[in-house]
C-alpha cells in the first residue's frame, strides 16, 4: 500500500520520546523537575477546545460544528466537555490555558509550521536543532535519548545523544519508510537521515522497551500505556527529565464534527494522556509541568465540508505542580472581523514561544535571559514565569 505525505502526518497513533538520561542523582534539597510536551500535530483548533462564552457571531459561524454543553471556566471562557482529566487538573489548580497564542508563522504549511513549531526558529529548514535541544545542551542535560518510534523529533535535536534513533519494533525501517523519510524530512543531510536511523548501542533503559509490546485495539490503551511508562520512567531521579508525545490527526478539512467529531478524538487523547500522567505520577506530579504546541489553529467559519481550513491563533493546554494556579492566560484579540488575522483567523497576542522560554527556565532552572539569548537567538520574548508559574 502506497503512503503518501498526508498519510504519514495524519496517522493516529500516538508516540513517544524520552531524553536526558544517565543524570546524578538528585539531591533531597534539588528536586528533579521534569518537563513533558505534547505535540499536537495538524493545528489544533483552540476555539474547539477552549470555546469563547456568548458570542453569537461566532456560533453563527459554526452552527455545525459548535461544542454545545461546555464547562465554564471563568465569564469568558468554557472547557471542551471531554476534556475531564485537564478539567480535573484545573479543579484543582494545577492547570493553565494560553489562548490567543502561536508560533510566528502564519503561511499554513502543516510541514513548514511543524519544522517551525519544533525549531522554534522563523525561516522553515533553517534550524536543524530543537528549542528543547538546546536547552536541555546548555542545562547539561547530555543523556542518552530513546526514542519509541520514528524518527527522533526536531524538537528535542541539539544533544549528541539525542539523535540517536530506535525503532518501536527492533527492526531497521524498509525502503518505503526510508523513501518517505527523505521526502517528508527533505531539508536533512544524508548524514543525518543516517543518523536518524542508527540503533542506540547503550541501551541502559530496557525496562522501557517493555513499550513495544502495546499493541490494542484502541488509541486509549495505547496512549494510556505510554503514558504509564514515561511516568514510570520521570519518577526516577536518575531517569529521564524530559518526555515528549505525538498526537496526530488535528488536521480536520471535512467532518470535524462538535461534541463527538474527528477533532474532539484527537483532543480526547491528548486528555488521556494528561490523566494518567497526573494519576501515576504520584508526587512527582508536583515537579513536573505539561505543555502542548501545535504548527498553527484553524479558521473561525466552518467550511462546505462542515470542517475548518488552516489557521493562526490557538492555544496552550499546561498541567502539572509547577503552574502558579488554574488560570485562561490571555491578551483576548477579539472575534469581529476587524480583529481577526486576515479577516478569517483569530489572532495570535502572545509569542507562543515566550511560554515556551518561560516555562523551561522553570523546569530547567535557567535564567529567562539566557534561554532568550542561546535558544531563541535573542528574539524580543516576554518573560511570563511569575505570571504562569511556581517561581
Amino acid at each position: 500500500m502506497k503512503i503518501t505525505r498526508r498519510d504519514f502526518l495524519k496517522g493516529t497513533a500516538t508516540t513517544l520520546f524520552l531524553a536526558g538520561f544517565n543524570l546524578p542523582v538528585f539531591a533531597s534539597s534539588n528536586k528533579k523537575k521534569n518537563l513533558v510536551v505534547i505535540m499536537l500535530r495538524g493545528g489544533m483548533d483552540g476555539l474547539t477546545a477552549v470555546p469563547i462564552i456568548g458570542d453569537k457571531d461566532f456560533e453563527k459561524r459554526r452552527k455545525d460544528i459548535v461544542i454545545e454543553n461546555t464547562i465554564k471556566l471563568n465569564s469568558d471562557f468554557a472547557l471542551h466537555p471531554r476534556l475531564s482529566g485537564f478539567h480535573e487538573a484545573w479543579t484543582e489548580n494545577t492547570g493553565t490555558i494560553v489562548h490567543a497564542t502561536s508560533i510566528p508563522y502564519t503561511q499554513r504549511s502543516h510541514f513548514e509550521g511543524q519544522n517551525l513549531m519544533e525549531s522554534g526558529g522563523r525561516i522553515a529548514y533553517q534550524e536543524k536543532t530543537g528549542w528543547v535541544g538546546r536547552a536541555m545542551k546548555i542545562a547539561n542535560l547530555k543523556g542518552d535519548g530513546l526514542a519509541l518510534s520514528l524518527p527522533m523529533p526536531l524538537l528535542l535535536r541539539g544533544v549528541p545523544k539525542n539523535n540517536n534513533y530506535y525503532p518501536a519494533d527492533g527492526q531497521l525501517p524498509d525502503d518505503e519508510t526510508l523513501e518517505l523519510l527523505r521526502s517528508v524530512y527533505h531539508e536533512r543531510s544524508e548524514e543525518e537521515l543516517i543518523d536518524m536511523m542508527n540503533f542506540i548501542k547503550k541501551r541502559k533503559t530496557e525496562d522501557m522497551m517493555s513499550v513495544n509490546n502495546y499493541s490494542s485495539n484502541s488509541n486509549k490503551r495505547n496512549n494510556n500505556n505510554l503514558a504509564r511508562q514515561a511516568a514510570k520512567a520521570l519518577m526516577q531521579n536518575n531517569g529521564p527529565r524530559v518526555a515528549v508525545f505525538e498526537v496526530n490527526g488535528f488536521d480536520t478539512h471535512a467532518a470535524q464534527g462538535g461534541v463527538d467529531g474527528t477533532h474532539t478524538k484527537c483532543l480526547v487523547e491528548m486528555d488521556e494522556i494528561i490523566k494518567t500522567l497526573k494519576v501515576y505520577l504520584e508526587d512527582t506530579y508536583k515537579e513536573t509541568l505539561i505543555l502542548t504546541v501545535t504548527e498553527f489553529g484553524r479558521t473561525i467559519a466552518q467550511n462546505g465540508g462542515n470542517g475548518t481550513e488552516h489557521g493562526y491563533g490557538t492555544a496552550i493546554f499546561m498541567a502539572g505542580g509547577l503552574l502558579k494556579k488554574s488560570q485562561v492566560y490571555t491578551d483576548w484579540p477579539g472575534l469581529k472581523s476587524k480583529e481577526l488575522y486576515q479577516g478569517r483567523d483569530l489572532n495570535a497576542t502572545t509569542d507562543a514561544r515566550s511560554v515556551y522560554a518561560s516555562a523551561m527556565s522553570t523546569v530547567f532552572d535557567l535564567d529567562f535571559k539566557r534561554i532568550q539569548k542561546e535558544v531563541f537567538w535573542g528574539e524580543d520574548l516576554q518573560n511570563l514565569s511569575d505570571k504562569l508559574f511556581r517561581t
